[in-house]
């Protein structure tokens, strides 16, 4: 098996002084690094019943889309607000420095759907809790959230109390 710790670049003070960047970008630029990756997500979710796969802009499409793939599932896409074409449900919640705004088609998440969020990285959770009470609020089910990337020291996973959280590799 591939230590995608390895592969990961630790980019100092980006985007500002004092913070280590965790940067995917080698991952995804090799076929067998990004294969691996793909895999390992898959492999530590084997265990969770699931309908289809959402994932939020734009990482979460870079993991999502090649997983909701390899398993046979479809995938719903989160956007920022103004991006979909369709009617939408949105959900507002509050960052670190002001708030911000999910989107997702009205019609994506059929009633009672068990649904997997698949993201490149947990950090505060603020945007994976937003997810899940949107996709919630449309009637579907979360059954699992999983991360290539978990920033343990920042506490997103105690935000996301009460659902499976699940990542590859914890800093």
């Amino acid at each position: 098996m591939i230590d995608l710790s390895k592969v990961v670049r630790d980019v100092p003070d980006f985007p500002h002084k004092g913070i280590m960047f965790r940067d995917i970008t080698p991952v995804i630029k090799t076929p067998e690094y990004f294969r691996a990756a793909v895999d390992q997500i898959i492999e530590s979710v084997t265990d969770i019943e699931y309908d289809v796969i959402a994932g939020p802009e734009s990482r979460g499409f870079i993991f999502g889309t090649p997983v909701a793939v390899s398993v046979g599932k479809g995938f719903v896409p989160i956007r920022k607000a103004g991006k979909l074409p369709y009617k939408t449900i949105r959900r507002e919640y509050d960052l670190e420095y002001g708030s911000s705004v999910i989107e997702m088609h009205i019609d994506a998440i059929d009633k009672g759907q068990k649904v997997l969020i698949v993201d490149d990285l947990l950090a505060t959770g603020g945007t994976s809790k937003a997810m899940c009470e949107l996709i919630e609020s449309a009637g579907g089910i979360i059954t699992g959230l999983v991360f290539l990337i978990e920033l343990s020291d920042l506490d997103g996973r105690k935000v996301l109390s009460g659902y499976d959280v699940r990542s590859i590799l914890k800093y």
